[in-house]
């Protein structure tokens, strides 16, 4: 398989990385077009050809194109590629918000799918959520899906408009984590712990405890109770998080504010 990633920025070169390191393809499998030569170098460390521009990939002849490029800048930067889309080229989004119909717009119709990946992608532990139009062929579906499990667990999505809950809720997910390892530390900082000790607690919890619900037979729901014993701690603060749905209510007016981002940077 001849693929071509287009942008080698921090998730295009964290996928890249997986890639090569989960064996789907060879450096000699791959060819990189970056315009900035910090970026372009970096590719080329890992052993893949590279380019500036798109002169040379029709020379290529990719079986695979992922774009790996800023919503912003997709449509002058497919322009180059749209003569790929008569020799049954597929091409591959990780661009927030832009349909499969305007990726058609702009590819002359080729099949297109788009993919969601979040930044956990970066160390193999993301979540890359999947679209295919219905004319990707199943052998290069399959192959996507087999790519992309390199940086993570991959979830098809059967309906596009999903998408949009999607990067509301695995997309953008991370940066709300991080945000709660920062109250939570500074909570703990406010309580008396040393500022390093309190960083050191928060970052840990968050981390065993999202172990223990993935690895874990039981519910999220489930493993709270088995922390929480009757009238102790931590029912005194849960009481306060989960009093009249406090913390529900905050994360789903948080998950709907970026979906219906996400919407709107689609239309």
């Amino acid at each position: 398989m001849r693929l071509v990633l287009v942008g080698c920025g921090n998730m295009g070169h964290a996928m890249l990385k997986g890639w090569l390191a989960g064996g789907m393809v060879t450096p000699a499998d791959i060819l990189v077009v970056e315009p900035g030569e910090t970026l372009r170098a970096r590719a080329a460390d890992l052993g893949v050809a590279t380019a500036a521009d798109a002169a040379s990939v029709a020379a290529f002849a990719p079986q695979l194109v992922v774009l790996a490029v800023k919503p912003q800048v997709m449509r002058d930067v497919t322009a180059a590629y749209r003569p790929l889309a008569a020799g049954g080229t597929v091409f591959l989004s990780i661009a927030a918000g832009i349909s499969s119909d305007a990726l058609k717009d702009m590819l002359d119709g080729a099949p297109v799918l788009r993919c969601m990946p979040n930044t956990p992608a970066a160390i193999g532990k993301g979540l890359m959520a999947l679209y295919a139009t219905g004319d990707v062929p199943a052998s290069m579906r399959d192959f996507v899906e087999r790519l992309l499990a390199a940086n993570g667990v991959v979830v098809p999505i059967a309906e596009e408009e999903q998408m949009h809950a999607v990067t509301a809720l695995s997309g953008s997910g991370p940066a709300y984590v991080f945000h709660f390892i920062e109250a939570l530390t500074a909570a703990g900082e406010k309580a008396g712990l040393p500022a390093e000790a309190a960083a050191t607690l928060a970052r840990q919890t968050v981390y065993g405890a999202a172990c223990l619900a993935f690895d874990s037979d039981e519910t999220p729901g489930r493993l709270r109770e088995q922390v929480t014993s009757p009238n102790g701690t931590t029912a005194a603060a849960l009481s306060v998080l989960m009093g009249e749905d406090r913390l529900t209510r905050l994360v789903t007016e948080a998950v709907e504010a970026a979906r219906r981002r996400s919407v709107e940077l689609g239309s």
